[in-house]
């Protein structure tokens, strides 16, 4: 026999999660690294993911709630493809990282340069973002380099740190880049400068 839902809920999906929420969620990451958040507009938004406005006050209080989420999000996704990349036991820790960016590439690509890091492009609103976008965003890149000072160690363990912290301040710089020039040429350059370096430094004794 059918089953009835009760009238002003949403249905759920078979994991618990309301297939409206991920789709809302999904459509605000998507709009937040091609605009940030001060551009999309809450109304974009809903007609982007086809929710009508009750729907989205059912899952998130207020657009700064959700923008929150979307962070939550991006980190989730982002750090599934780090581990894939840079925890790859079967190639060294350099070449792990030219896999890693490879990748980067083709996502770029394959949105037509639409597309940036949503930590970065929000990085550039935070004078309009509340205060707490600023620590989720600080804990987000600080994760990131945690993970990738995990790779480096192996090659050096005394720099290992200060150069993890080095190439995400530099791959922001060369993601925005690369959307202007709508080219991966930037991403390609600061990956051979920072490997460069990397090897540079390990082969000169410590200061």
């Amino acid at each position: 026999m059918a089953q009835h839902r009760r009238r002003g809920r949403p249905p759920k999906s078979e994991d618990g999660y309301s297939e409206t929420r991920q789709t809302l969620i999904r459509e605000g990451v998507a709009a937040l690294t091609e605009k940030g958040f001060v551009a999309s507009g809450l109304e974009e938004l809903l007609a982007r993911a086809q929710v009508p406005k009750g729907s989205f006050y059912y899952y998130f209080p207020s657009k700064e709630a959700f923008g929150l989420v979307l962070i939550e999000a991006y980190a989730a996704y982002f750090n599934t493809k780090l581990a894939r990349w840079l925890k790859d036991d079967s190639a060294p820790p350099a070449e792990r990282l030219r896999h890693f960016i490879a990748d980067a590439c083709r996502g770029m690509e394959r949105h037509g340069f639409r597309r940036g890091c949503l930590v970065g492009t929000l990085g550039q609103e935070l004078g309009a973002l509340p205060d707490t976008y600023r620590t989720a965003l600080r804990d987000v890149l600080t994760g990131w380099e945690d993970r990738l000072t995990a790779c480096l160690l192996p090659i050096d363990p005394t720099r290992a740190r200060a150069w993890a912290r080095f190439f995400w301040t530099g791959w922001e710089g060369a993601v925005l880049r690369a959307r202007l020039e709508r080219s991966t040429a930037p991403l390609r350059a600061f990956e051979d400068g920072f490997l460069t370096l990397i090897a540079a430094e390990h082969t000169s004794p410590p200061r």
